[in-house]
């Protein structure tokens, strides 16, 4: 097994006309670990994965897998087994003639070869489908197939590339839970790419969030839920999304005035002094659905506090609901806006509903609205 380094990393496909695919990458992955690359369509994480594997090579930086520089080794001596989107199994072979291709090709005695497909057939429960051809079996059994022939390889790191998007939701649940468990039953380093962030929270040991070729976060998955670096990870993460207010620096009230009413945000974590060095400044206030709380004006004091709203729309999911509250005095549609909260389906408001919302003072954060580098978390003025 090995750890895998990337020190600047670069690639450049067109210079001058395009922007670097992967700009200026670091990353460190220790041996035996399991991390996701996690981010949008085109951010640059199948191409980090192809660097890895020597699909591709950098255009600036460098490639370790272990102690050993790769950029110049090819990607058959590199020691990697890769898993790829679409099965590429050869169709007029059998499971068992699949899972023993590679290590034919190395000339592995047959006893070796057959006692590791035997294995890895028996880890992936195929062993009563070694005689099958690729047609013959489920989208779920072919992709165990491709598994399998990375498994059979004993490579030092494995590499997989959105192997699950061709599944129907059961089965994605399905095989993730088995690629986990081969992860605590290898110990193997694994790196996996996907842009689904379930995925990537329910398998990343590390996650590692990209947005247009660049490294944004790199913590465990609680870690960045709870304390995103930037808004872009805050809205990546999470679903339904993290609900963001525009709002500005008020050290005269001694916090953050929203664009939405007079209500004010005051914050722990921004002294006196740094909140009179912010004054003015435009923020993002962010706070997550399971973060905000919605009553019925109906139900509440006459001089209630809290974010006056309207119910715009209620999405029932069974035993929860996502409310969608449009926020202000007037809550005109297209005009003000929306938050959405995550409610038990027994106390889910109706449309058009009055409310008051109010968020939880430990879980709401401050962005610059400028940068979006995260300024700090804020609490609700009391």
């Amino acid at each position: 097994m090995a750890g895998v380094r990337l020190e600047n990393v670069s690639k450049i496909y067109a210079a001058g006309r395009h922007p670097p695919a992967v700009d200026d990458v670091s990353l460190d992955i220790a041996d035996g670990e399991f991390v996701v690359l996690v981010g949008p369509s085109g951010c640059g994480k199948s191409t980090i994965l192809r660097l890895i594997a020597g699909l591709e090579t950098p255009t600036s930086g460098a490639v370790f897998i272990g102690d050993r520089r790769v950029n110049d080794v090819r990607p058959s001596a590199r020691d990697i087994a890769m898993v790829f989107q679409s099965y590429a199994l050869y169709p007029h072979m059998t499971v068992r003639e699949n899972l023993a291709f590679a290590l034919t090709l190395r000339r592995l005695p047959a006893a070796e070869i057959s006692q590791r497909v035997g294995k890895a057939a028996a880890m992936l429960d195929l062993v009563d489908y070694l005689d099958r051809k690729p047609r013959q079996l489920s989208g779920g059994q072919r992709q165990r197939v491709a598994l399998g022939r990375a498994i059979v390889r004993e490579p030092k790191v494995f590499l997989f590339d959105e192997p699950l998007s061709n599944l129907d939701a059961a089965l994605r649940t399905q095989t993730r839970r088995e690629i986990a468990g081969l992860h605590r039953t290898l110990g193997t380093t694994m790196i996996y790419v996907t842009h689904d962030q379930v995925e990537a929270m329910t398998l990343g040991q590390r996650i590692v969030v990209m947005q247009a070729g660049r490294v944004q976060q790199v913590d465990t998955p609680i870690a960045l839920y709870d304390a995103p670096a930037n808004r872009f990870v805050a809205g990546f993460l999470g679903s339904p999304a993290m609900n963001f207010l525009r709002g500005a620096v008020d050290a005269a009230r001694g916090g953050i005035r929203l664009e939405a009413g007079e209500t004010v945000l005051s914050s722990d974590r921004l002294g006196d002094g740094e909140l009179r060095s912010l004054e003015g400044r435009a923020v993002d206030i962010g706070v997550r659905s399971e973060d905000v709380s919605v009553r019925s004006v109906d139900d509440e004091p006459l001089h209630a506090t809290g974010i006056a709203g309207v119910v715009d729309f209620v999405e029932t999911l069974g035993n929860e609901a996502l409310v969608s509250v449009r926020l202000g005095p007037g809550s005109a549609a297209g005009e003000a806006p929306v938050v959405v909260a995550r409610c038990e389906t027994r106390r889910a408001l109706e449309a058009g509903a009055r409310v008051r919302c109010t968020f939880d003072p430990a879980h709401t954060h401050l962005f610059d609205a400028a940068s979006g580098v995260a300024l700090s978390r804020g609490t609700v003025a009391r």
